[in-house]
């Protein structure tokens, strides 16, 4: 454990800067040791829903990230719980992956037990509780939607544990742009066209306004009789189509020097093997 001599006295009043100070000092130690401090994970997603006339619908672009790269262009966000309930999952994609698998799993064993369909409002239970016993350490925000027998239900589950009942929401690095969209436009009682072309419009101003969002749309349409995974739903950024030849001609660049370097090399151990033909 680091040993720091250098304390700072608590203010009487008005704002606390003291941990932004410790931490400086954390740095400056851990620097003197030949360490790192640790960066915070950079995640980016967009997911959305909301709860149209006759269920619900959940939406997310495919991409997937690696702090600045593009880990994989068409990435499945959407996860299945229940036949009547599916979960977008924003933040680490394995933390997401796993979590959703683990609640899908105790959800089958649930309804086989009571012998009844699985309720969104237990699903969101199992999640939230699972989450707040990690304290945060599962970096997963989960939109979790569905229609059982007392209709369509939207919850937002983050990473701690807190969670919300609304009839429209949006998660993700691109939240806030496709936030904005939802809260524009958004009606209750909506038609299923019209929720999905305000879903997609959420999706792909998220994509648009976030770099850790992009490719296709994926939309989830859950009624109650029914469940249709639209895969993609709209490809909003198409790869263009190179328009010229980029090749050059030998001696277009000039050579400046040129020397080579011999590379003495030693024999240290020279092995023969023969093999048996027949």
């Amino acid at each position: 454990m680091l040993n720091c001599d250098r304390v700072s006295l608590l203010p009487n009043g008005g704002f606390s800067f003291e941990n932004c100070r410790r931490n400086n000092i954390l740095k400056d130690d851990l620097r003197k040791l030949g360490y790192k401090a640790p960066k915070p994970t950079k995640t980016g997603t967009t997911i959305a829903g909301l709860v149209f006339k006759d269920g619900v619908i959940l939406g997310s672009d495919t991409r997937a990230t690696d702090d600045m790269v593009v880990a994989n262009k068409n990435c499945i966000k959407i996860h299945y719980i229940t036949p009547n309930i599916y979960c977008c999952g924003a933040g680490v994609a394995a933390d997401a992956e796993i979590t959703t698998q683990l609640i899908s799993s105790n959800m089958e064993l649930h309804a086989l037990s009571t012998g009844r369909q699985p309720r969104v409002a237990t699903v969101n239970r199992m999640i939230k509780q699972m989450l707040f016993r990690y304290q945060g350490h599962i970096g997963a925000s989960l939109l979790v939607g569905g229609v059982d027998y007392t209709g369509p239900h939207i919850y937002s589950i983050h990473p701690h544990g807190s969670t919300d009942k609304v009839p429209f929401t949006a998660m993700g690095s691109g939240g806030s742009a496709a936030i904005a969209v939802l809260e524009d436009r958004f009606k209750a009682n909506m038609e299923m066209e019209e929720a999905k072309q305000l879903v997609r419009g959420a999706i792909l101003a998220g994509i648009l306004g976030d770099l850790g969002s992009g490719s296709n749309v994926d939309l989830c349409i859950i009624t109650k009789d029914n469940v249709e995974f639209i895969r993609p739903f709209d490809v909003p950024t198409k790869r263009g189509v190179r328009q010229g030849k980029y090749q050059y001609k030998r001696g277009t660049t000039a050579i400046t020097s040129e020397s080579v370097t011999p590379l003495e090399l030693e024999l240290v151990e020279e092995v023969v093997h023969s093999i048996d033909m027949e």
